[in-house]
């Protein structure tokens, strides 16, 4: 899973996986998901980001991690 924020447009895309998207529906306001030729989601993408979400810290609780990696 990998979070990409774009300042430009405000928007926060959470890739879940590496597949290409084929079809975004508009689920909400704001919230665009991405899904592959068959169906699952690989990705969501969040309007608005800094204005909706706290973009200064990032928790995860239980993930069974193996590494991080910051850029």
């Amino acid at each position: 899973m990998k979070l990409h924020y774009y300042p430009e447009t405000d928007s926060l895309y959470i890739e879940l996986s590496s597949r290409p998207g084929a079809e975004t529906r508009e689920i909400a306001d704001g919230l665009n998901v991405d899904f592959d030729v068959e169906g699952p989601v690989v990705g969501l993408d969040i309007d608005g980001a800094s204005k909706n979400l706290d973009l200064t810290t990032i928790e995860t609780v239980a993930l069974p991690i193996k590494a991080t990696r910051a850029a």
